[in-house]
C-alpha cells in the first residue's frame, strides 16, 4: 500500500506513528505513578530520549512496542509485503536499542524493558518494576504536599 501512496500521503501516514506518549508508555507511567514513583519522561541521553528515567536511582525503564522493536511474539510479526524494507527497518531499530543500552551501562545506568505484550498482565509488570526500582520514596497516601502549612 505504501508503494501506491504519493510522497505527501506517505509522509502523512508515517506522521501518524507516535514516537512518544504511546498507549503502552502511558499505562506504565500511570502504574508507576500510582505506586508512588516519580520519574522524568523523555529524558535526554546522548541525543536520544529515554522513556522513563529515575535519575537519583540511575535506573531507566524502556517501553518497547512489540512490532517496532522486533519482539518475538504475535504482535511482533512483520508484514508479508515489502519484507526487505521491514526487515531492514526493524533490524536498525534493534541495533539502535542495543547501542542505547550499552551506552547506558557504560554510564552506570541500569535498564529494564517492558514489552507492549507484557502489559496484558499489569500486576506482573508492576511487581517486576517494583523489584527493579526498589521501594518508592513516597507511598500513595504519603505523597509530599505542595502547600505550605502554617
Amino acid at each position: 500500500m505504501a508503494d501506491r501512496l504519493s510522497p505527501t500521503a506517505r509522509s502523512t501516514v508515517m506522521r501518524a506513528v507516535k514516537g512518544r506518549d504511546t498507549a503502552p508508555e502511558r499505562r506504565v507511567r500511570r502504574m508507576l505513578h500510582a505506586a508512588g514513583y516519580r520519574f522524568r519522561v523523555q529524558f535526554p541521553f546522548r541525543r536520544k530520549r529515554l522513556d522513563l528515567a529515575f535519575i537519583n536511582r540511575k535506573r531507566v525503564v524502556l517501553v518497547h512496542g512489540c512490532f517496532w522493536h522486533g519482539h518475538d511474539c504475535p504482535r511482533g510479526r512483520l508484514p508479508q509485503t515489502n519484507t526487505d524494507f521491514w526487515n531492514a527497518k526493524i533490524s536498525r531499530n534493534r541495533e539502535r536499542d542495543n547501542e542505547t543500552i550499552l551506552a547506558l551501562v557504560a554510564d552506570h545506568w541500569t535498564t529494564a524493558i517492558v514489552w507492549e505484550c507484557e502489559l496484558k498482565d499489569e500486576a506482573a509488570v508492576s511487581q517486576r518494576l517494583r523489584a527493579f526500582l526498589g521501594p518508592p520514596k513516597w507511598s500513595g497516601d504519603q505523597a509530599p504536599s505542595t502547600a505550605s502549612s502554617p
